[in-house]
């Protein structure tokens, strides 16, 4: 594999550095899934009109991972981008993951932890690859760079870290210092970006509010 694709890169910059795991599946299969959708923005294959995403082009990318993603796009009716960001984002994940493995990008490891169920692990192969986009990233969030001169592929990879909030990659304090930027950035990377953002604030928001339930209930 010669060029990753957005969903693929976003996904090689999740996983843990040094251990060979991914720190919260749901918040990286919404990122790849998010990711997958602005690259076919990107491409001109999707496109938004009355707030909705709706396919203008199904030619075949030849990503098989963003033709299965158009290809729901294409089928199905209008919907929003914060559904579409939901909607699919287990089997993109587990798409990107195949896909990486078979390139030789990562390998899958498949342990049995206190002989449960079987948990499969990745493992990044080609460091340089992620400390290229880690490098990419850093400079797009804080560099001297005018953001409408750096790369799109960049910008947009920068703007989905920074709404999903991977700290790994983008911390919190650099989101807080380099708010401006970021918004720029993410004007840049389309509308998948900013509807990523409202499922992590749903998402915070219905975490919050099961640990209030708990712990109404346990002090009752």
């Amino acid at each position: 594999m010669s060029e990753l694709s957005l969903p693929a890169k976003a996904y090689v910059l999740a996983c843990d550095p040094g251990g060979g795991r991914l720190r919260d599946r749901q918040r990286v299969s919404l990122l790849v899934r998010a990711a997958a959708l602005t690259d076919l923005v990107r491409r001109g294959r999707i496109a938004e009109e009355d707030g909705k995403a709706v396919a203008v082009d199904e030619r075949g990318t030849g990503d098989l991972v963003l033709d299965d993603v158009l290809a729901e796009v294409a089928g199905d009716r209008r919907r929003s981008w914060r559904s579409w960001v939901r909607r699919g984002a287990r089997d993109t994940v587990g798409s990107v993951e195949t896909q990486l493995d078979a390139a030789g990008v990562i390998e899958l490891k498949t342990s049995r932890p206190l002989g449960l169920f079987a948990v499969r692990r990745p493992v990044v192969l080609d460091r340089g690859a992620a400390d290229r986009l880690r490098a990419a990233v850093d400079d797009a969030v804080r560099g001297a760079t005018a953001v409408s001169e750096v790369d799109s592929a960049d910008a947009a990879l920068a703007a989905l870290v920074a709404a999903a909030e991977l700290r790994t990659v983008v911390s919190r304090r650099d989101r807080r210092r380099h708010r401006d930027r970021i918004a720029e950035l993410e004007e840049r990377a389309g509308a998948a970006v900013p509807a990523l953002r409202k499922v992590f604030r749903e998402l915070r928001a219905a975490r919050a509010a099961a640990v209030s339930n708990a712990s109404n209930h346990g002090g009752g």
